[in-house]
């Protein structure tokens, strides 16, 4: 009864802190400031008694049961082949194996993670060993690049001494033509 009376009057507090809220954010600008500081501290004194209250109904709660328990256990009268007192062997045993196919399964996921790690190296060195063939052929592509624009240099150049030898046979013909007849 008291504490549902405890109860009862925070909670009308609470809602007393409601209205002051709103009626603190109505004051002047210059005392606006210390009204919610105000109302805020009181807001945490508050919930300090609130938690307050539930620590000592949690602790009653506990006493009681603790008590209940205490009763029951002096209340009981054992017998020899009382069926509380037997084991559950046939439980315990499916737990165990339980824990068993648990080990395994994380045994399993264990080698599989190794299995993954090591497939990822070998990727990883596939990898490299490809890079560098690819820049090894840039490198020929490169020097072929170059052959290739000697080959058209020389080709515009011997281009031009077949258009000269051909004039000079020209010439040539031309005049032995000439002096001939």
């Amino acid at each position: 009864v008291v504490e549902n009376d405890i109860q009862a009057r925070i909670d009308n507090i609470f809602s007393n802190l409601e209205r002051l809220e709103i009626l603190s954010s109505k004051e002047p600008p210059n005392k606006r400031q210390n009204a919610k500081l105000r109302v805020d501290q009181l807001k945490y004194d508050i919930q300090h008694l609130q938690t307050a209250l539930r620590n000592f109904q949690h602790r009653r709660y506990i006493r009681e049961q603790q008590e209940r328990q205490r009763e029951e256990l002096l209340a009981r009268t054992f017998t020899t082949n009382d069926s509380d007192t037997t084991i559950p062997i046939d439980e315990t045993l499916q737990f165990n194996e339980s824990l068993q196919n648990a080990h395994r399964g994380m045994d399993d996921l264990i080698g599989s993670g190794t299995n993954i790690l090591q497939g990822l190296r070998d990727q990883r060195m596939t990898l490299k060993g490809t890079h560098k063939k690819i820049l090894d052929v840039a490198n020929m592509l490169g020097l072929s690049n170059t052959v290739m624009r000697l080959i058209e240099k020389r080709a515009f150049q011997d281009k031009y001494f077949m258009i000269g030898g051909m004039i000079l046979t020209c010439v040539i013909m031309f005049l032995v033509v000439q002096y001939l007849t």
